[in-house]
């Protein structure tokens, strides 16, 4: 491929969800890349879907977690050339607050969900989750993670 060839891009969306108490929802994959890794719900966006409509039903699908689409507040966009193994994927990722005691169960790509404390999270988050993570908390917060 030369520079000026278009390049096939996958259009996906990504949700933080994050309790006041300080817990971020994670999923433990269930298929490659990243098998068996922790990461944050998410996934491709369908046909004629929004990303923030992707958002709200990938973390329903895959945690069981549902949320109003226009609750989500956006992140950013995340296109890091080499962000997943797979080819070029661009994701939009979003940020929701829920409150402490959400009942989630794993459902769909994940073989787990579970809360997690920010300041005990997996040594090693799946694709580039872990600086959408910190963009999230810097996000809600105002502090760098």
């Amino acid at each position: 491929m030369t520079e000026t060839e278009p390049e096939t891009i996958c259009y996906t969306a990504d949700v933080v969800a994050l309790t006041p108490s300080g817990d971020v929802l994670l999923i433990e994959r269930g298929w490659p890349p990243h098998e068996g890794t922790w990461a944050l719900p998410g996934g491709h966006c369908d046909v004629a879907e929004t990303s923030r409509a992707a958002a709200a039903r990938e973390l329903a699908e895959e945690t069981g977690l549902h949320v109003n689409a226009n609750d989500l507040r956006q992140i950013g966009v995340f296109d890091q050339p080499g962000r997943d193994p797979r080819g070029r994927y661009v994701t939009v990722a979003y940020v929701a607050t829920v409150p402490a005691d959400t009942p989630i169960v794993a459902g769909d790509d994940a073989r787990t969900a579970r809360w997690c404390p920010l300041d005990n999270l997996p040594q090693r988050l799946a694709f580039d989750h872990a600086e959408i993570l910190s963009a999230a908390v810097t996000l809600t917060t105002g502090c760098p993670r």
